[in-house]
């Protein structure tokens, strides 16, 4: 009995997802009389996008960006703003200690301060420097640049150069350095021109100071041997400052090629259909020839793989006929496939390219659709600032905790000093602490002890999460729009006749007013498997180290299936907002509406997309194979500018507008073969539903296209 019940069970499943739709004869494209719908998913979404709004007011007010946009020195001032405006630059008085307890730049962008005393300076020093054996005898005034020194530093008090270092008021040496983000870093290109005597200290100074020298002039021949960044990054930014307008010609040229080869698919699709698929067969039958060539002559040598035995040396199997006869069964097999499906699937393959033809047809008569991805990339880039500036005012939310510590732990005075007792970098006095010289007031973390920072991490959860809806909600609006202007095409009975004025700005309406909710809803479904992702991949990076053999492969195939997942939910998602854009159902009727229809009709499906990707992908091809090689001649001086304007001579390095033309044209290539792709698809669902719905009678008359018509053998009867 059940296993009847189940018999019966999948039956009638079967019958429910291979009914065909039924006819309607109010339809006639995109409803107009539609209600809003997924109502439920609409207020959630608001309420996030209200609390998104909140959150963003709160971050701004207890935020502070100063503490990553700005440095600031060791008594907690920035640098470039307040009593510092004329002192953006932050000098280090010992570099190295950064290097060797954390990375410079990382510990500045985190509000973590080096172990060494830092101060605001005008001007980052220029040249080198070291305090001379000679000079523990003399005035302090006549040794230091006050202008490098803590600001309550007195050179004329009394106090000896000996005494000031170990205070560390002044710097005891400095190279020339480099302002890179306000941050006065050592100049990689003049180390290697170190002043013979600049170690040459006989003794006098500390010897954490003589080591440090030391290991300064002797570790220049690996810094000199590594890349000199900033200067390619200038010489960057020259060659960009000077082709700029060429690059931007060149992105031109690639927008014009990219609406060309649209519109000119209607004429070229099946001549480049075809000439793809007798090129197939035609390597598939030069393969096999050769295969049984080399079988052959290695047959006639009598070269057999038991001569050979096992070996590591893969070129020896090349050397006997087995090798080959493998071969030549594997590729026969594959072109008797080729064959086959060619035979078998010729009339799908040909609606495969009615469709293309009859959607290049549809933007040339819709011309602003392949300009709408633009609007979509403008909502995405406010979807991340908000979120970066969000983030960043959320990691600068707290008061900033100041804490004693030494700078030199080694010093006998200093042992007790461990970071526990509070202080305030503005007003604090080292003078206190006279048994350790080295006592600073240092930043240590941010205040966590009110409500707002205590949920600091949440709150950046929250951010993430809302980040990623906001961004699938972005690209799902485009999606819907892009499918009810290409859907008003495809049911327009007289084309262009009957095609809606502003086709692409009522679909956006009609998407904004009717169906926020199911686009959220589909946004939101997409939205949890990505967070399930990156939760498993930070779960992934975190236990690397302790991972077994049996471990990795569980969490690889974990993420296979969840990228699997990622990807059927996007073209379901696809497709259902195509539906909801013809029809203004809810997602999930839309969504089970077009993945029947979809079963229905598996093999076109699979057909025509295939067939769409090949000839996308050549055509990105075209576009950024043709234009990188005409940037290439261009910019290495090969074609020269009209009227001299412009020489490659001028360049440093003519490689790097090569690949921003390359980059950039691949960029709107995809943005214009996006717009088709979707038409594609919105089409080949409109023309399913039209093959159910219809039957070519004056009732039910057909809405493609008369060459799609003639593929099928069908035909609308005329009225009498």
């Amino acid at each position: 009995l059940s296993s009847r019940k189940q018999q019966w069970f999948i039956a009638l499943l079967a019958v429910r997802l291979l009914k065909p739709a039924q006819f309607d004869p109010s339809f006639n494209g995109p409803l107009k009389k539609r209600s809003c719908t997924d109502i439920i998913c609409l207020f959630l979404f608001l309420a996030v996008i209200l609390g998104y709004i909140a959150l963003g007011i709160l971050a701004w007010l207890y935020g502070d960006p100063r503490h990553v946009l700005y440095p600031r020195n060791s008594t907690g001032w920035f640098c470039g703003v307040g009593p510092n405006k004329d002192k953006p630059n932050l000098f280090y008085f010992d570099i190295l200690k950064c290097a060797t307890s954390v990375n410079v730049m990382a510990s500045a962008l985190n509000g973590l301060q080096c172990p060494t005393t830092q101060v605001c300076v005008n001007q980052c020093p220029s040249g080198f420097w070291v305090v001379s054996p000679m000079a523990f005898g003399k005035n302090p005034k006549d040794v230091f640049d006050q202008n490098l020194c803590v600001p309550s530093a007195s050179l004329t008090s009394g106090e000896t150069v000996k005494g000031i270092l170990d205070k560390e008021l002044c710097p005891y040496y400095y190279t020339p350095t480099t302002p890179v983000l306000g941050r006065c870093l050592p100049d990689v290109t003049a180390l290697g021109k170190i002043p013979p005597d600049f170690a040459n200290t006989g003794g006098l100074l500390p010897s954490s100071i003589n080591d440090t020298v030391s290991l300064l002039k002797n570790g220049t021949g690996d810094i000199l041997n590594g890349f000199n960044a900033k200067d390619v990054a200038i010489r960057i930014f020259e060659d960009f400052a000077s082709a700029w307008p060429w690059i931007l010609l060149g992105l031109v040229i690639a927008m014009l090629v990219s609406m060309l080869f649209l519109l000119l698919l209607r004429f070229t699709a099946p001549v480049m259909v075809w000439l793809l698929i007798i090129g197939l067969l035609a390597a598939g039958a030069y393969g096999i020839w050769h295969c049984y060539w080399e079988y052959d002559q290695y047959r006639l040598q009598g070269a057999k793989i038991s001569d050979v035995g096992f070996t590591t040396n893969v070129k020896i199997y090349l050397q006997v006929q087995e090798t080959w006869l493998a071969f030549l069964i594997i590729v026969s097999l594959g072109e008797a496939v080729i064959l086959l499906t060619l035979i078998f699937l010729r009339t799908r393959i040909l609606i495969a390219i009615a469709l293309i033809q009859e959607s290049s047809k549809a933007i040339g008569h819709m011309m602003s659709a392949l300009f709408f991805p633009l609007f979509t990339f403008v909502l995405l880039l406010i979807c991340v600032a908000y979120w970066s500036a969000t983030a960043l005012y959320l990691a600068t939310s707290g008061i900033p905790v100041y804490k004693v510590v030494a700078l030199n732990a080694t010093e006998p005075g200093c042992t007790g000093i461990n970071a526990t007792e509070s202080c305030d970098p503005q007003s604090f006095n080292s003078s206190k602490y006279q048994d350790c010289a080295s006592a600073r007031c240092i930043f240590i973390t941010y205040n966590e002890e009110g409500l707002f920072q205590r949920n600091l991490f949440n709150l950046q959860i929250y951010n993430a999460i809302a980040f990623l809806w906001c961004v699938n909600f972005v690209i799902a609006l485009g999606q819907c729009t892009l499918a009810g202007a290409f859907a008003s095409y495809y049911w327009a009975f007289n084309k262009p006749g009957d095609i809606p004025m502003f086709p692409v700005t009522g679909s956006f309406m009609r998407s904004l007013r009717y169906h926020v909710g199911s686009l959220a809803f589909g946004a939101l479904i997409l939205t949890l498997v990505q967070i399930v992702r990156i939760l498993l991949e930070y779960i992934d990076h975190k236990t690397r180290s302790a991972q077994n053999a049996c471990a990795r492969f569980i969490l690889c195939c974990m993420k296979c299936c969840l990228w699997c997942l990622e990807k059927f939910i996007k073209f379901l998602n696809r497709n259902a907002y195509i539906m909801i854009a013809i029809y203004g159902k809810n997602f999930c009727v839309s969504a089970k509406n077009a993945f029947k229809l979809l079963m229905r009709n598996i093999i076109r499906v699979v057909v025509l997309d295939k067939v769409t990707d090949v000839l996308l992908f050549f055509g990105k091809l075209l576009v950024v194979g043709g234009v990188g090689v005409l940037a290439f001649f261009f910019f290495s001086g090969r074609i020269q500018a009209p009227g001299n304007s412009f020489s490659s001579q001028n360049l440093n390095y003519y490689w790097m507008p090569i690949i921003t033309v390359v980059f950039g044209s691949y960029l709107v290539a995809q943005g214009f073969f996006s717009v088709y792709s979707m038409c594609v698809d919105t089409l080949f669902l409109c023309f399913l539903e039209d093959l159910e719905r219809n039957d070519g009678s004056i009732q039910k008359p057909y809405y493609m296209s008369k060459n799609l018509m003639k593929i099928l053998n069908k035909s609308n009867k005329a009225a009498k």
